[in-house]
């Protein structure tokens, strides 16, 4: 049996333009969502924006809080959502 390599979603890994709340994190070129979901992260660790107890949960700053429609606080899957309605 022969096995084929798995190929990405072309709609996946298309580059989408962040909204102007959301370039302010991750930068204002068109990158790919996946792209743009590293990026939050990296910029919550470096901003130490994840919870200390509740490892799945975001305390938005003033930047995050703008992306995550006013909310302190969200978890991690929340995000993706909201995320998603910054993207074109």
């Amino acid at each position: 049996m022969a096995t084929t390599k798995r190929k990405p979603n072309a709609a996946f890994m298309k580059a989408l333009t962040p909204s102007a709340t959301l370039a302010e994190v991750v930068g204002n070129k068109p990158i790919p969502r996946t792209e743009v979901v590293k990026k939050m992260w990296a910029y919550i660790k470096k901003n130490g924006c994840q919870d200390k107890k509740n490892k799945r949960m975001i305390n938005a700053d003033a930047k995050l809080k703008a992306v995550f429609a006013g909310k302190a606080q969200v978890s991690m899957f929340d995000m993706n959502k909201l995320i998603a309605k910054h993207l074109k």
